[in-house]
């Protein structure tokens, strides 16, 4: 498993390295937030694959003077992008995991693995009944390479 420091250097979009490192890899932070419309399609040859249809959910500020809003999500799954774009070299991996944080608030995604370039990162968050609210870039997955 690579260092922060050298994972650091094949993510583009990061928003404050010293605050994103960590022992085990980056912590990815959350750039945009879209509802799913509808479904989506999937079939043995990929022919007939369709994405589901999303519509961008904007954040709402608590506060005139803040810097940052807030996206209040209600039970549901969500797409959602990351500020982190990755640059694999080849034969590398990247696992991303949800970090504990996002599952004591109520969200969770699926541990996935990257094996080409992203940009951006981006997976399914699922929220729980009670809902849960993301502030603008707020951390909520964590990235690890392995050779």
């Amino acid at each position: 498993m690579r260092t922060a420091n050298a994972t650091a250097s094949q993510i583009d979009g990061l928003v404050h390295l010293d605050t994103q490192r960590a022992a085990t890899g980056l912590d990815l932070t959350v750039d945009a937030v879209f509802r799913t419309t509808g479904h989506g399609q999937l079939d043995f040859g990929g022919g007939e694959f369709q994405a589901a249809p999303r519509e961008r959910i904007e954040p709402m500020l608590d506060d005139p003077d803040d810097d940052y809003g807030w996206w209040a999500l209600e039970l549901g799954a969500y797409v959602i992008h990351y500020n982190e774009s990755l640059r694999p070299d080849d034969g590398q991996r990247a696992v991303v995991r949800p970090l504990e944080r996002t599952l004591r608030a109520g969200a969770h995604h699926g541990a996935f693995v990257l094996e080409e370039a992203r940009d951006p990162i981006r997976t399914l968050l699922v929220v729980s009944r009670m809902g849960c609210r993301l502030k603008e870039n707020c951390r909520v997955s964590r990235l690890t390479i392995r050779e």
